[in-house]
């Protein structure tokens, strides 16, 4: 696209750049010609996930760690995309003072340095899945967070955009507030802590029934991860997004059910489905974004459906399948 020719020429730091957003991010980055960094600890991700690209340099690294952070901001980058997270409910829920470390020290840290360097564009990916509550109305509007709220997870990706926030009043640091809905997608190992459509698909690939926590008729708002790149990308390069928190999600609701029933149906796994009780932090029953700000100060416009997004990630999933068996941790 014309408007991510912004990109050409200039240095990029992708935190969290070998995950799933992270490295089709990155990936996308460097064919619009910008010369791309990603710093990843691979706590949760692996390097042969990060795309090949003569204008990718990988620097592995933590977001703690204050000669890591003097390494890569010495390259004096333009654009920060801040992905990396102490990542999920339950893991939060599990680890929750590492949790804090991460997602709120970490946070700090990278803004301090992308401060100090003067970067055109500070994108921070915050979680609509966290930051509306059940007291938030449906479809959730930016304006509608809540602080009530039921995981560590939760509270550090709020936290994180409080942050962004003070550097933007007191700092004029020009940050964007992604909020992520339930991305999807090629790129994402299954393991412990990950999200439902990867684990789906490696234990229907093995031929395992599928646990449904709940009955099925709960909701989310499954969004492809190219749909969610564009929107990011969007981001640093439209002045109308700096200091606004703005919706990333398909803007449609899918029923876990629905989910599952296709997984298995692109698999070919006959063992179906197991249902157990719902956990403890896990409250609410529907998940679904209004896209309507994205849309008028974006252009944003999901264009990958849910059943496509579904047939591209088992495609990913079966051209590295030896891959993800060796990596994928439970």
């Amino acid at each position: 696209m014309d408007e991510f020719k912004v990109y050409d020429g200039k240095c990029v730091l992708v935190t969290g750049g070998a995950g799933c957003v992270g490295s089709n991010l990155s990936g996308s980055l460097a064919e619009a010609g910008a010369r791309v960094i990603i710093l990843d600890n691979l706590s949760s991700s692996y390097e042969w996930n990060i795309p090949d690209h003569e204008n990718i340099e990988f620097v592995r690294g933590d977001i703690l760690d204050d000669e890591v952070l003097k390494r890569v901001f010495r390259e004096r980058p333009e654009y920060v995309f801040h992905l990396a997270a102490h990542f999920a409910n339950q893991n939060s829920v599990d680890n929750p003072e590492k949790d804090l470390m991460v997602n709120g020290l970490g946070i700090l840290k990278v803004l301090e340095y992308a401060q100090l360097v003067g970067v055109e564009r500070f994108i921070y990916s915050s979680s609509g899945c966290g930051v509306y509550g059940l007291d938030s109305e449906i479809p959730f509007r930016e304006h509608d967070i809540s602080i009530s709220l039921h995981t560590p997870y939760q509270v550090t990706k709020l936290l994180g955009e409080l942050y962004t926030n003070y550097f933007h009043n007191l700092y004029d640091l020009p940050i964007v507030n992604a909020r992520f809905f339930n991305v999807f997608g090629p790129g994402e190992v299954p393991g412990k802590y990950r999200n439902v459509i990867p684990n789906f698909f490696y234990w229907a690939m093995n031929g395992q029934p599928l646990p449904i926590t709940g009955d099925g008729s709960e909701t989310r708002d499954w969004t492809f991860v190219e749909d969610i790149v564009r929107g990011l990308m969007a981001m640093g390069a439209r002045k109308e997004a700096v200091g606004e928190a703005i919706n990333l999600g398909s803007g449609k609701e899918h029923r876990v059910i629905e989910m599952a029933t296709i997984i298995n149906e692109l698999t070919e796994n006959p063992a179906g489905v197991v249902y157990r009780p719902r956990r403890d932090w896990d409250a609410k029953t529907r998940l679904l974004s209004s896209i309507d700000k994205a849309g008028e100060l974006l252009d944003y416009k999901p264009q990958v459906s849910f059943r496509e997004g579904l047939e591209r990630t088992h495609e990913w999933f079966t051209e590295n399948w030896e891959l993800i068996k060796k990596s994928a941790e439970f």
